[in-house]
């Protein structure tokens, strides 16, 4: 069983209640509807032929007892459907309440690199077209009965006219149904390519959201516009294939609705006229009752492929978390290329080094976002290859150079790197990341809202907002990565020096990627990757104490702190 498959089959044991009383639901409606009908027919028809034969037969006619069932019929496939509808959709709720998070929670956990295989707009399809098809299919499952039990009661009722009329009946039936199987296995071929262009269309579209400004900038509107018309225009043609077949069900069924009942009205027939009545109405509606099995055929292909891609997603290859303690807070060893660099706990280290020389990829690894070699990097006494990913995360807080942020609050964003955080925590953070004023000045403070990726702020506001989520992570090690990038050299100043007081006073390490000398200037240890391995970074150099560029950056700022108390004086 599949892991999809074995999810399902809890969900709907849980929900076992729900689906079978939408089940005797839909079961009480689709055989009170045949049953209305056919009654309706015969009593319509006995009524006037009663009438017809004078007013002795006309007065002796009993109208009470089948007006009184025809209205209890009524009432009971009222009732039947919208049991059946409001139990069904409950239970396709439940069961879907629990897999869209399973869904998500395993792409969350997955490895990075079967996790950044899908697209964004491939992953959003999944998680929520193909969720969609998915609860579909659950809410027509559990009506699926009606039919049956319709086509039951119609046989049952048009036997009262002859056994031909109910042998025809039962012949046209089947008929029907294999005709619909026929289409249905066409439009399998189809299932898969409306999800799949829905994806495209929308991962296009995300795209050149994104890069408005810069198509604006270079006059390329008329080109973006172009290319999302294009996979715009592929979805409508998946779209079309899909709807033309899809014809073919409703000409089915209404065809095989009027030969039915007109076949079933001229064998039932020597019957006499009631019967033969209540034959015909009851026989062509159990042909009309097949709709719902053949909407289910229809979405067959799409359940299926919604199925399989849902199923991908949940069999993602993943780091699961094990009961290992995580590591101690303590030393941090590296070991590449030969060299070692063995950090002390509380260390401020900066590494530094010419793009895409690994310095990023350094920083993902110690997260184990990235696979490290046995032996390479060691953490607390521990190699790291031999640590659970959890056990490692927990000893690192990561702000990364182009960190998201989510489509909420300040108080949302700053919350994921801790629940448990206080309210003085909350403006501590922000403030080390000279951030405080500014959020101080928004219309609801830390609950305002600051738009999707965090649009309403500046770029620097956003990577200070990243560095106050990291702050607020209770690690033995920072890992940042460019924290002052963007930033004026007021700001910078400020931003570093309340950076190195909060790491003094929580007594926490850091290894700072930076290009720029004022986030360097604070770190007793630079390192280097060498540029030689494509494959993985390489410590090449390491500097005790405060290296040239440091130095000059402090010289420098001494001297424009002279400067200023000599202008000032």
């Amino acid at each position: 069983m599949t892991a999809l498959g074995r999810l399902l089959a809890i969900e709907r044991s849980t929900h076992r209640a729900g689906l079978l009383a939408a089940s005797g639901c839909a079961l009480v409606a689709a055989s009170a509807t045949i049953l209305l009908l056919g009654l309706s027919g015969w009593f319509i028809t006995a009524a006037s032929t009663a009438g017809l034969a004078g007013l002795a037969t006309a007065a002796a006619f009993n109208a009470i007892l089948p007006s009184a069932g025809i209205r209890l019929l009524a009432i009971l496939r009222t009732g039947g459907k919208y049991g059946e509808r409001v139990q069904g959709h409950d239970a396709a709720l439940g069961i879907m309440a629990r897999i869209r998070p399973a869904v998500f929670a395993s792409l969350a956990r997955a490895r990075p690199g079967a996790a950044l295989a899908l697209a964004t707009g491939d992953a959003t399809s999944r998680l929520v077209q193909d969720a969609a098809d998915l609860e579909l299919a659950l809410v027509q499952r559990a009506a699926a009965c009606g039919p049956w039990a319709a086509a039951a009661c119609a046989c049952a009722l048009t036997s009262l006219a002859g056994p031909r009329p109910a042998i025809a009946l039962a012949a046209i039936l089947m008929l029907v149904l294999l005709t619909g199987r026929a289409l249905a296995s066409r439009l399998d071929a189809h299932g898969s390519a409306i999800p799949a262009a829905l994806g495209a269309l929308r991962q296009e579209t995300a795209t050149m959201a994104a890069a408005a400004a810069e198509l604006r900038a270079y006059g390329m509107e008329a080109w973006a516009a172009e290319r999302i018309d294009h996979r715009s225009r592929a979805l409508l043609a998946a779209q079309r294939r899909l709807a033309a077949l899809g014809a073919g069900f409703d000409l089915l069924l209404a065809a095989g609705a009027g030969i039915t009942t007109l076949l079933t009205l001229v064998l039932a027939w020597p019957a006499g006229m009631a019967l033969a009545a209540m034959a015909a109405l009851s026989a062509g509606a159990s042909v009309e009752g097949l709709a719902a099995i053949m909407r289910g055929l229809q979405h067959r292909g799409r359940r299926h492929a919604a199925e399989r891609r849902l199923d991908q997603l949940l069999s993602l290859p993943s780091d699961n978390p094990d009961d290992r303690p995580p590591a101690a807070p303590a030393g941090l060893t590296i070991r590449l290329s030969g060299l070692r660099a063995a950090l002390a706990p509380g260390m401020i280290v900066g590494i530094t080094g010419p793009s895409g020389c690994g310095k990023t990829r350094l920083l993902e690894t110690l997260v184990a976002l990235r696979p490290v070699l046995p032996g390479d990097i060691t953490l607390g006494g521990t190699d790291l290859a031999d640590l659970p990913p959890h056990a490692a995360r927990a000893c690192f807080a990561l702000a990364p150079q182009d960190a998201a942020l989510l489509s909420g609050t300040v108080r949302d964003n700053l919350l994921l790197a801790n629940q448990a955080a206080t309210e003085p925590e909350l403006w501590d953070a922000l403030r080390d990341a000279m951030l405080d004023t500014r959020i101080t000045r928004l219309p609801h403070g830390l609950d305002s809202w600051i738009g999707d990726n965090g649009m309403r702020l500046s770029g620097g506001e956003r990577r200070r907002l990243v560095l106050a989520r990291a702050y607020l992570r209770h690690t033995p090690w920072l890992l940042l990565d460019e924290p002052t990038e963007g930033l004026d050299a007021a700001t910078e100043t400020q931003l570093v020096q309340r950076l190195q007081a909060r790491l003094a006073i929580r007594r926490q390490g850091a290894l700072i990627v930076s290009h720029r000398p004022a986030p360097l200037a604070i770190c007793g240890l630079t390192l280097t990757p060498a540029t030689d391995s494509p494959d993985y970074p390489a410590i090449a150099r390491t500097t005790t104490g405060i290296d040239l560029a440091a130095g000059v950056w402090q010289v420098s700022s001494w001297c424009a702190s002279g400067i200023n108390a000599l202008v000032s004086g």
